[in-house]
């Protein structure tokens, strides 16, 4: 068997998960460079190891390039609420003034909440259609590319072979999406050179 879990495998499961927190790292890089008042808004779903991880490593590449920037989280407490979450990011725009913000949810209804307002967003999960050059990039999941290395696996007979998987940035299962153009060449390159730090 083969789970998607970050946590637990057993004698007969292999459990499998992406390092999601590598390209937060790398999107929090350029939401450090994009803010220019140091207010930034983080939409969360609940309180997990995962979301924890993808918050902290998000913050901690904001404050490698913007040791002054905040990072604002609000808590929805569930993972697809779509009146939850546009209130949230609605409240960390015209209370907390941020002008870059991001999500860990299921849909992209932040990322539309903020370019409606005219405010950065960086996505999650998938690349949102749709929206202005605001919408600067994306943490993005390439499960074609996990389940592909999976089932390679198996097929050569190695399955329960490692306890778990942990498939970085350097496996393709997990990245950033194309930039939009307001994403400045300088940002882009120091993205890339992050990025070969971490693979």
């Amino acid at each position: 068997f083969y789970g998607i879990s970050a946590e637990y495998y057993a004698d007969n499961m292999t459990s499998y998960f992406g390092r999601m927190y590598q390209a937060r790292y790398l999107a929090g890089v350029v939401a450090g460079m994009k803010t220019e008042n140091n207010q930034i808004g983080y939409v969360a779903a609940m309180s997990n190891s995962e979301v924890n991880r993808g918050i902290n490593a998000f913050t901690l590449g904001v404050k490698r390039v913007n040791p002054d920037a905040v990072v604002n989280v609000i808590w929805t407490d569930t993972w697809d609420d779509a009146e939850k979450e546009r209130a949230a990011a609605n409240k960390l725009i015209t209370e907390v003034k941020v002008d870059v913000i991001t999500y860990h949810q299921n849909q992209d209804y932040v990322a539309r909440v903020a370019d409606e307002a005219g405010v950065f967003s960086i996505g999650y999960n998938e690349t949102a259609e749709g929206l202005s050059d605001n919408y600067l990039t994306a943490a993005i999941w390439n499960w074609d590319e996990l389940y592909y290395q999976i089932l390679r696996e198996y097929v050569q007979g190695k399955a329960n072979s490692v306890k778990r998987h942990w498939f970085g940035i350097g496996t393709g299962v997990i990245m950033l999406s194309d930039y939009s153009d307001l994403v400045e060449e300088e940002i882009r390159v120091l993205v890339e050179s992050i990025r070969k730090e971490i693979y």
